[in-house]
């Protein structure tokens, strides 16, 4: 029994020492060869089997195998994998992966894009895996919740009318980029994220710039730098067949393939999706076509072409008019009532909605002329067609027409019900009674087509090893076709609209336009450069100086005769520049340091050029708006802790605005603020930690000051039709600023089960969110400040899970937001007294959910 005994216990020794043998320890370093820097989160991964890690904050990995030789397979999404052997204990040493995307690295350059602990900006930086993972059935910017500085909503609610507000500046002052090639609308900067459905399917990666950035092109980059890169063409064959499903009948199908990198140097990808679904929001059905294509021909060493059209042809309802909380309790649909529908024989017929479809073209030519110098440029074109829908009353002074028939849209009389639906079959059976005096009552579009063309070129040159030199220019000519046109007359033979001098009679049938048209045109020419100077490896300075001459020019059909020299106006130039600098120090391997500060003058908005909407009343000395900036940085890059804190102040001098608010709650109004001065200050901090080898967790803490700095008088305010209704004060003084809440919170953590399972739950926290104030309501001198919406907080989670299915690889994804149901407000217009009985807002949605499949192959 006793050799027995001893026989064991060599055995079991031997076997232990045999596995012990048997492992080996593989380390390395993993980089981003398009940015040269480090790539944190790749996946490493034993070959056949579940044994692996991912790299950290640096790059660097290191694990033990299950077998003493081997492979190790390097991944990441958007990246070509690599498979490297190893035999023993083995430093693989750094290891580039590259993008999979042809042409991407050259965009890099077009789209200036900022390298962590390089670039001295404040900067997030979002990729393809995370967005796969997390948009789901979300509005594109929601993504960046979780970013400092930032506040995503829906807004009404309709599909792809969110918004998004950057250390406190609207979409306006926000600039957005596609590829390098800004988007903001050229007339009044703002963007409209519904023009862009599907395109969170082709997005490489999405960078945050807060503050200036580091866009050398002359954007309106106060509040920041929406950077998106969108995918081109993959260097190897394949695709995927995909599907959404969600909350509220969202169904999402698509389909992309790629011919890879052909021996010819042709490479081609293609991807289309529908997208449609009855809304969350009631009365908000929508349906979208998006499409994808990017053709691809490395011609020789020193030349590459690149050509991308992409797009969505869309319609979607809309609720455009808030309401009193007390509605929203009232009304059987709690936080999804709209009052902005209803039925017409017995189908759903919005009152507002909006369709529009912007197909965004480009193409790209790449010159390397020597191993230093290189040329990038993008000509693009961009062919934007439709608008909103709303109601037009007439203006017939018939018996029974008096006063503005448009009552009918919103009088409880012609409601299904209390807080029902609207009873569009009513308003057409009077309007078939009116007869020959035609319709009391119809439906429009306001038209907001355009044509725009540019051309944006870069020049690289190394002019040192240590000194780079960007230059370049920014070309761009856009036309704004506005007017309105009756889409329904709701049983009517037609409607009497007397806008237009050229139509004595008034008269308007189906397709003909009313209320106003007229065209907007803006030039643009700018020029940039930037000096990029390494004093060492761990010393990055730069000095970027652009200029720009703005030209606005407006033609009106309908305010005079085509022989009324004041038809069209002369061209009025203004000229805008900007300088701007910094530097970003590496203390040692973990700590950096950087600053930036920067001044630069925006020429006017086209509205302030022509406020009254006419061509005789011209602010043609309107005053350029000045902004200085400054900004602290420090970063910290441990083993398992990375953290960014930053200071910064934005001083706008000379602001411009145009605030749209509710007259009432069923017409809109705007006022033109001119001359004023407001202050953005803050601190934002953000970290991740690397608890485990599977699990991270993430944080940030946005605190702001944003506040007006003076009172402003003699603001005009006008109605839907463009008409001066008052004239008010505007006592704004050290009035917070609204419609973006000032401290946002937000924690986060992503769990790794294997390789192939990914579990996230993020808890995002809104707090000091101030409702957007109305101008008429600010006359008073003393009045408090706006009224301060409650703050809330909501969760929400996701889960993914790779496999192979067959030949092909498969991976499903769950997702959930606002698991508790919290319901809660977003958006908030303030009322008399500044006070929760009288605002009207928009609450944010309730529990939503969506689940996904794709297939690879």
């Amino acid at each position: 029994m006793k050799k027995f005994n001893q026989f064991l216990c060599i055995a079991v020794l031997t076997l232990f020492s045999t596995a012990i043998y048997a492992q080996s320890t593989v380390k390395g370093k993993v980089i981003d060869g398009d940015m040269n820097a480090p790539l944190p989160g790749a996946n490493i991964l034993e070959k056949g089997t579940s044994n692996g890690a991912s790299t950290n904050f640096d790059g660097d990995f290191s694990f033990t195998t299950n077998s003493s030789s081997g492979e190790v397979v390097i991944s990441y999404v958007g990246y070509i994998s690599q498979t490297v052997a190893f035999s023993g204990d083995t430093d693989l040493g750094t290891i580039t992966l590259k993008s999979s995307d042809v042409g991407l690295d050259e965009i890099m350059i077009v789209a200036s894009v900022a390298v962590d602990r390089k670039t001295p900006v404040a900067v997030s930086t979002v990729r393809a895996a995370d967005i796969q993972l997390k948009l789901g059935t979300q509005e594109f910017p929601e993504v960046l919740k979780s970013t400092p500085g930032v506040y995503a909503t829906k807004s009404g609610g309709g599909f792809g009318d969110g918004r998004i507000n950057l250390r406190g500046f609207s979409s306006e002052n926000v600039a957005v980029m596609i590829n390098g090639v800004p988007v903001n609308d050229m007339e009044n900067g703002r963007v409209f994220w519904s023009n862009w459905a599907g395109l969170g399917d082709v997005t490489s990666s999405m960078q945050v710039q807060r503050g200036l950035g580091a866009a050398r092109v002359a954007v309106p980059s106060i509040g920041g730098t929406i950077n998106i890169l969108s995918k081109t063409t993959d260097i190897e064959q394949g695709g995927n067949i995909m599907t959404t499903l969600g909350n509220d009948g969202y169904k999402k199908f698509g389909v992309t393939y790629s011919t890879g990198l052909m021996d010819s140097g042709w490479a081609a990808t293609v991807s289309a999706a529908k997208t449609d679904g009855d809304g969350y929001v009631r009365g908000t059905p929508f349906n979208a076509v998006s499409y994808f294509f990017n053709v691809s021909k490395e011609i020789n060493d020193q030349h590459k072409i690149s050509f991308t059209a992409f797009g969505a042809k869309q319609r979607h309802g809309q609720r455009q008019n808030r309401h009193t909380i007390d509605t929203y309790r009232r009304s059987e649909d709690g936080i999804k009532y709209n009052s902005d529908w209803g039925y017409k024989n017995g189908q759903l017929t919005s009152i507002e909605d909006n369709f529009y479809h912007k197909p965004q073209i480009s193409l790209n030519h790449y010159w390397d002329l020597n191993d230093k110098t290189s040329i990038s440029t993008a000509a693009y074109v961009s062919f934007g067609s439709g608008g909103g829908g709303g109601t037009l009353g007439s203006d017939n002074e018939a018996p029974g027409f008096e006063g503005d028939a448009r009552f009918k849209f919103t009088s409880d009389d012609y409601r299904i019900g209390e807080f029902g639906p609207l009873d569009f079959d009513r308003i057409v059976d009077e309007n078939i009674a009116n007869g020959s005096n035609g319709s009391s009552a119809a439906l429009r579009a306001s038209r907001n087509d355009h044509n725009w063309y540019g051309v944006l070129s870069t020049l690289k040159t190394d002019l040192t090893d240590n000194i780079v030199l960007l230059a370049g220019l920014d070309y761009r000519n856009y036309t704004g076709i506005h007017f309105r046109e009756v889409t329904d007359l709701l049983g009517g033979q037609f409607i009497i609209n007397e806008d237009d001098v050229n139509n004595p009679t008034g008269v308007a049938r189906v397709g003909d336009k009313v209320s106003y048209h007229n065209d907007g045109k803006v030039g643009w020419l700018g020029f940039f450069t930037q000096i990029e100077y390494d004093i060492n490896e761990n010393f990055n300075t730069f000095v970027a100086l652009n200029a720009s001459n703005t030209s606005y020019k407006r033609i009106d059909y309908f305010g005079y005769t085509p022989d009324d020299s004041l038809r069209e106006t002369d061209k009025y130039n203004f000229f805008g520049y900007g300088a701007k600098g910094g530097a970003n120090y590496r203390i040692t391997g973990n700590h950096n340091v950087f600053a930036n500060l920067g001044y630069f003058e925006k020429a006017a908005d086209f509205d302030a050029v022509f406020p009254r909407f006419n061509n005789e009343d011209i602010n043609e000395d309107a005053e350029n708006q000045k902004i200085i900036s400054f900004e602290l940085g420090y970063g910290y890059r441990g083993e398992r802790l990375s953290a960014n804190v930053n200071l910064y102040r934005t001083a706008w001098r000379d602001r411009t605005e145009t605030i749209g608010f509710q007259l009432s709650e069923d017409e809109t109004g705007f006022a033109n603020i001119l001359g004023v001065n407001a202050v953005h200050q803050g601190i934002e901090i953000d970290f991740v930690y690397k608890a485990t080898d599977k699990l991270n967790i993430t944080g940030m803490a946005s605190l702001g000051d944003w506040r007006w700095e003076d009172d402003v008088t003699d603001v005009q305010i006008l109605n839907e039709e463009q008409e001066v209704v008052d004239t008010v004060n505007l006592f704004i003084g050290d009035t917070p600023v609204g419609d973006a809440a000032q401290t946002t919170l937000a924690i986060g953590a992503n769990y790794r089960f294997g390789a192939n399972t990914r579990f996230s739950v993020d808890y995002n926290y809104f707090d000091r969110l101030y409702a957007d104030f109305d101008p008429s309501d600010r006359g008073l001198d003393g009045a408090p400040d706006p009224w301060e919406v409650p703050a809330y907080g909501v969760f929400d989670t996701a889960i993914s899970h790779s496999f192979p299915f067959g030949k092909f690889e498969a991976s499903l994804i769950a997702r959930m937001n606002n698991v508790f149901n919290t319901h809660y407000i977003a958006d908030a217009l303030d009322g008399p007294g500044s006070n929760a009985e009288s605002a009207l807002v928009y609450y944010g949605f309730g529990r939503t959910f969506s689940v996904g499949a794709t297939l690879k192959f």
